[in-house]
């Protein structure tokens, strides 16, 4: 009998993954470093991964009416033994109350809207300060800072503009640590119509500059049909109240705007006046921000209309900013708590002709895995009252998945394919109905989100984001629930009543527990560690065998480990123990090998059913011509998506947290001494700096951005 028919066989007679695969010492490391909770001398309180799950548990089921406790928290555990994964705070501060109590259980806030002043601008930084130091990542619209040169009242002196300002935000991340040795994120935008938006694009192009932000643009439907009609594109500000009569009409395009400020001109609809500072062809700065992305990998583009129809809370709020890794679009002071589904536990009988998913399984985690997420809220831990009253109003959280790309090789499908994407989208759609349905059963057992319960009188910028309103015979000044608003009126909701009707009849006449459900993150610390490096989020498997950067307490560069995919070590634990990367069957395919169309459609597959957003690379080769690679984004725009980032491998001008071991080894740095004398390394060979050990990449990108410059 040959060795295929072997392995075929022997995977055939295995029947539950959730047989552990032990963890490989590289995600057991990186556990130990990022989530096992240490006491003050810096000793282990979690014994294993085990012992954090109780931890966990029982931390979140303290919310629960005494009487339910025990029971909840048998509940919750038995969730986290079968692939619900919490985000990294929860995982690392959930009762962690007595070894560090000023730390959050959130991962990710965006900031108050930053008001064009001097004071609004330091007040803002100090906030971002506060909640940088309890370990939550921080998002920011800078679109509000008037652009360089324009006329500060009082002052008699031109602003420096947002680009100057951001240098404060990026030196206060860079300066405060993160709690739990967490290293700061933040995420910056700009409008795409603001006069200081090539500034802004070209910004990280100066290396060491910024490093402690992804940038990314607002970028808006007109602009975008600007560009395919290669018309003109105003670059405009809100008209200063000083300017009000020095402004001819012609030099004047009305505009939405995240704020209005006293003095500002506004039509009929809600739009704010603003100030054509200048024209450009619109095709030209898509060209700017396409090479920029092209060549540095930044910034990323938000489509921000369409996040903005999207929103289930549309009716209270206006999204201007992500968290830093774009997977939730979240209003002025908005925090999200985030989890993720592991995938690969519910495949059973894998690598076999007889591989199936858990389906029922599967909904039972979402709905146990609900629970646990809203009981975060009310222990959030957030640094700033506005943070926790805009959390506690609306009760958003977003629950997501990992380990995808693993999960798809395991049952035999090719990632891309039309069966995957297939695949993907009732993956989504289920998670999606569970959700809700554990949002309802939570409202009538503990009340619906506040907001639920709050009147809205209907606008007419309300009734021109919303057409179906006035088909249904509403009119200004009307007066529904929030409730009715979410749930009847919000174009998500109206997918999932397409679903299952009687849910969302229900939601609408009781109120969901929270207003927003699902999310897909990155992952990647916690699939690397907790998930025993299944494949991020949504996105397929990078390599089987592939070099992690990552960063080390006490080390100013990232460290080089070894780490293989989650699916290799299945396939060796159940089918071939000497299995190498080649080995494995031919539908277990890598990030490499998945075309910009297939990344594509399996977004496409998920966005209808998640409420927020996607963190997703769309990796393309690095060899694209630039014409191709500026199709990528408008062919996003066109299927719908809220966002996109690509990825296109160019070690010398970024270096990753993921490296392919070859092409490393086939890049060369060049570092210039002292002396001026020029040494050059192989991105893999190790050199010696400052008494550490460093790989020639790493050090590099750590020189470049700026880690050894004194603070």
């Amino acid at each position: 009998m040959g060795k295929s028919r072997q392995r075929q066989d022997k995977a055939a007679s295995l029947q539950d993954t959730s047989t552990d695969v032990p963890l490989q010492a590289s995600s057991a490391s990186i556990w130990a470093e990022r989530y096992q909770l240490r006491d003050a001398r810096g000793e282990p309180v979690d014994a294993s991964v085990e012992a954090m799950f109780d931890r966990v548990a029982r931390a979140l089921a303290t919310v629960e009416a005494p009487d339910k406790r025990a029971p909840i928290e048998r509940e919750f555990r038995w969730a986290l033994d079968n692939g619900a994964i919490p985000a990294g705070r929860i995982l690392a501060n959930a009762g962690a109350e007595a070894h560090k109590p000023q730390t959050t259980l959130i991962n990710c806030t965006v900031s108050r809207t930053i008001r064009d002043s001097l004071q609004a601008i330091l007040d803002a930084n100090t906030a971002a300060g506060l909640t940088l130091k309890a370990g939550a990542g921080i998002g920011y619209d800078f679109s509000t800072l008037r652009p360089k040169g324009a006329l500060v009242a009082g002052a008699g002196a031109p602003t420096n503009g947002p680009v100057a300002f951001m240098q404060i935000f990026d030196q206060t991340c860079r300066t405060i640590g993160a709690a739990g040795g967490r290293r700061g994120a933040q995420m910056a935008t700009l409008d795409i119509g603001h006069p200081d938006i090539e500034r802004f694009i070209l910004a990280k192009r100066r290396k060491g500059r910024l490093t402690q932000f992804n940038l990314s643009v607002l970028v808006r439907d007109a602009f975008l049909e600007a560009v395919e009609r290669d018309d003109e594109w105003a670059l405009a500000f809100p008209l200063l109240p000083v300017e009000q009569d020095a402004v001819a009409p012609s030099d004047l395009v009305y505009r939405d705007w995240p704020m209005v400020e006293d003095g500002y001109r506004v039509d009929d609809q809600g739009r704010v006046a603003c100030r054509i500072y200048r024209r450009v062809r619109a095709r030209e700065l898509w060209d700017t921000l396409m090479r920029s992305t092209y060549d540095v990998g930044e910034p990323g583009v938000i489509l921000i209309e369409q996040v903005n129809r999207q929103n289930n809370a549309w009716f209270d709020e206006v999204i201007r900013a992500t968290n830093p890794c774009g997977e939730e679009p979240l209003p002025p002071d908005g925090a999200c708590l985030l989890g993720s589904v592991n995938l690969t536990r519910f495949v059973s009988s894998p690598f076999s002709a007889d591989a199936a998913f858990d389906w029922e399984r599967f909904a039972r985690v979402v709905r146990v895995f609900t629970r646990m997420l809203d009981n975060v809220a009310d222990i959030s831990g957030l640094p700033l009252p506005e943070q926790r009253a805009e959390m506690l109003r609306k009760r958003r959280h977003g629950m997501g998945i990992l380990g995808l790309g693993s999960a798809l090789a395991m049952l035999g499908e090719t990632y891309g394919s039309e069966s995957a994407a297939a695949f993907t989208a009732e993956v989504c759609r289920r998670l999606a109905l569970e959700s809700w349905r554990a949002g309802l059963e939570l409202a009538r057992e503990k009340g619906p989100a506040p907001i639920m319960d709050e009147d809205f009188t209907l606008t007419a910028d309300m009734l021109r984001r919303q057409p179906a309103l006035a088909e249904s015979g509403y009119q200004v000044g009307d007066v529904l629930k929030g409730r009715e608003l979410h749930a009847r009126f919000s174009r998500y909701m109206q997918r999932i009543a397409e679903e299952d009707p009687a849910l969302v009849a229900a939601l609408a006449e009781e109120g969901a527990r929270f207003t927003h459900a699902t999310s897909i993150a990155p992952t990647g610390t916690i699939s690397f560690s907790v998930a025993n490096n299944a494949s991020n989020g949504i996105e397929p498997t990078f390599l089987h065998h592939t070099t992690r950067n990552i960063r080390r307490p006490g080390r100013r560069t990232r460290e080089a480990v070894d780490c293989y995919s989650f699916e290799l070590l299945a396939y060796r634990a159940r089918v071939d123990a000497d299995a190498g990367p080649g080995d494995l069957p031919v539908n277990a395919i890598t990030a490499d090998r998945v075309s910009v169309d297939a990344h594509i459609r399996m977004q496409g597959a998920a966005q209808p059913w998640v409420d927020s957003a996607i963190s997703k690379t769309l990796n393309v080769p690095s060899d694209i011509p630039f014409e191709d690679f500026q199709q990528v984004y408008l062919q996003a725009w066109r299927a719908g998506l809220k966002g996109c980032t690509t990825y296109r491998p160019n070690p010398q001008a970024q270096m990753g947290v993921l490296v392919d071991p070859e092409r490393l080894r086939s890049t060369w740095y060049t570092f210039t001494l002292e002396d001026g004398r020029e040494l050059t390394l192989r991105g893999d060979e190790e050199v010696e700096y400052e008494g550490q050990i460093h790989t020639a990449a790493n050090l590099f990108a750590a020189l470049d951005e700026g880690y050894y410059d004194d603070v």
